[in-house]
């Protein structure tokens, strides 16, 4: 094969031919300068944390369409699945991952249940984890996401910390806003990486205790704008990350869209391929080739270094995709799950006021972030029960265990702009019950209906209309065809924005965030409101 070599280590572009054999590169052969009538070639695109399942497609699904965009590997938690099904799901993960020519590097979760004030459908304690840790399908240990946890020093933490350290596996991070002295000691324990940043500062004091940062930019937390300035200061430092991809955004583009950025922002080639192929494969020591003879013939061909279009994708020297076409099988899946809950009525969701109550704490959601803010308000009132405050934007959301019978918990947030009807889903991080926000009751109830008749999904109600896509596996994903379900959730995210009223970018992906507790400030487990800052349980009402 003739083709322009981007040797991203000697920081050179001249025209070589690749000789391949038996799925490596066997040879190398320098023939020329740069010749801009070939095609480019590089090594492949990784992913350097994403949760497959946020993509609501299986691992093979998600192959077939990311290997479009140039992506060959993924660094992959699967730590939604596990808080459904255990350690079932995450060998449900790594089985299918087998099943098609992408190299799915799978973690062991570290923090299953994320928290103890929600339901989870499965705990994973330190000796699974250990377990998982000593086989060669498992990578490293999954985000530690309990820092509180690890300050403390707690026994269980500390355990499947010492795991992978046992058999040197990296331990990725993730702690959101901390600073100081607090961010030192959390990563004294060997923590490397952290894909929490959302601001330079913090970052830039992270990479001070020696942690990797890894650039988000997925359907809801998108963290790119603020961190990319890192890339030409540190670049041994930066990898890119989707961390949470919905299907029509994986549709769209993944890390060649960061790449393509940050390159048009007019960041060095050099550093930005850096972290697009080389960082995560050497931090993470994945069994990726970076076009070097005697490595794996994994690669990509692109038009030229301005453009940056993928015109073809190889793993093992075999095409995976050319021109915008997977070549990647359309594979069907086992239907693992795990729902126990029965339909709900309009009176469920009813939040009675007390005389004395006369203000609320709000969730105020944002737009491209995982955090919350507090926002207090004063509580309209109608025949003895709180309501949703349209012209405040107020909204009901309530959270529902779907793993046993229980009522429901209820609370009100602000910023999600529908104006009548509800939304549901059962993908809420991470202990993935059924989450809803919704005008009134009815709404919200008809919403929740319809996941639950599904066994998981996402769903969407207005005025007699509604839209469901379901989600048999784990409630979490789907083996349908991936294409076809990224056109679905297209639909039903145009009906929320154009129908309903949401002003959000992804009203489901951030939704799918409201009951994520170790993000704070605020959020709703299935057991209440909780305060993310202080750790513990807080009143609706004040």
């Amino acid at each position: 094969m003739k083709a322009n070599l981007i040797n991203i280590f000697e920081k050179s572009i001249l025209e070589a031919e690749i000789h391949i054999s038996d799925k490596h590169i066997s040879k190398i052969e320098i023939t020329g300068p740069e010749n801009t009538a070939l095609p480019y070639i590089l090594p492949g695109f990784t992913d350097a944390h994403v949760h497959v399942e946020s993509s609501m497609l299986t691992p093979a699904q998600f192959a077939r369409l990311a290997v479009v965009h140039g992506t060959i590997a993924t660094v992959s938690d699967p730590h939604e699945i596990a808080n459904v099904l255990g350690v079932e799901g995450v060998y449900f993960m790594i089985e299918d991952g087998k099943r098609v020519p992408f190299k799915f590097c799978f973690g062991a979760p570290s923090c299953v249940p994320a928290t103890v004030f929600e339901t989870a459908g499965a705990v994973v304690d330190a000796r699974q984890v250990g377990e998982l840790l000593a086989s060669g399908d498992i990578g490293y240990l999954a985000e530690v996401m309990n820092f509180p946890g690890v300050l403390n020093e707690d026994p269980d933490m500390m355990a499947k910390i010492n795991w992978a350290k046992h058999y040197n596996k990296v331990i990725d991070g993730h702690a959101p806003g901390l600073r100081g002295e607090a961010a030192k000691r959390y990563a004294s324990f060997g923590i490397s990486t952290d894909h929490e940043c959302f601001t330079y500062a913090e970052a830039r004091e992270k990479i001070d205790y020696g942690v990797k940062i890894l650039i988000r930019e997925g359907s809801a937390a998108r963290n790119f704008d603020a961190l990319i300035p890192l890339i030409d200061e540190f670049p041994g430092h930066i990898m890119f990350c989707s961390d949470d991809k919905h299907p029509d955004n994986l549709v769209e583009g993944h890390i060649n869209v960061l790449v393509k950025r940050a390159l048009a922002l007019g960041y060095d080639l050099w550093n930005v391929l850096q972290a697009a192929c080389i960082n995560p494969v050497q931090h993470y020591s994945l069994n990726v080739g970076l076009l070097r003879e005697g490595d794996s013939a994994d690669f990509i061909l692109i038009d030229n270094v301005n453009a940056f279009n993928i015109l073809e994708t190889r793993i093992d020297g075999e095409p995976v995709a050319t021109q915008g076409t997977s070549l990647i099988p359309d594979l069907r899946s086992a239907h693992p799950n795990y729902f126990e809950c029965e339909r709900k009525t309009t009176a469920d969701f009813k939040y009675p006021a007390k005389n004395s109550e006369t203000r609320i704490r709000v969730i105020e959601a944002l737009d491209g972030q995982l955090v919350t803010n507090e926002w207090i308000t004063e509580a309209k009132i109608v025949d003895g029960a709180i309501v949703p405050d349209l012209e405040k934007d107020v909204l009901k959301v309530t959270v529902l265990n779907r793993y046993s019978e229980a009522p429901p918990a209820v609370a009100f947030i602000r910023n999600f702009g529908l104006k009548h009807g509800a939304l549901a889903s059962s993908v809420a991080h991470d202990s993935h019950n059924i989450i809803s926000i919704g005008c009134d009751d009815e709404s919200i109830a008809q919403a929740v209906n319809l996941v639950i008749e599904a066994r998981g999904g996402l769903s969407a109600v207005s005025a007699g209309e509604e839209h469901v896509i379901g989600l048999p596996i784990a409630g979490l994903m789907t083996d349908e065809d991936g294409y076809e379900v990224a056109e679905s959730y297209t639909k039903l995210d145009r009906f929320a924005k154009e129908t309903l009223g949401s002003t959000l970018k992804s009203p489901f992906m951030s939704l799918s965030f409201m009951a994520l507790l170790v993000i704070p400030s605020l959020k709703l487990s299935d057991k209440g409101l909780f305060d993310g800052e202080n750790f513990l349980f807080t009143p609706v009402s004040l």
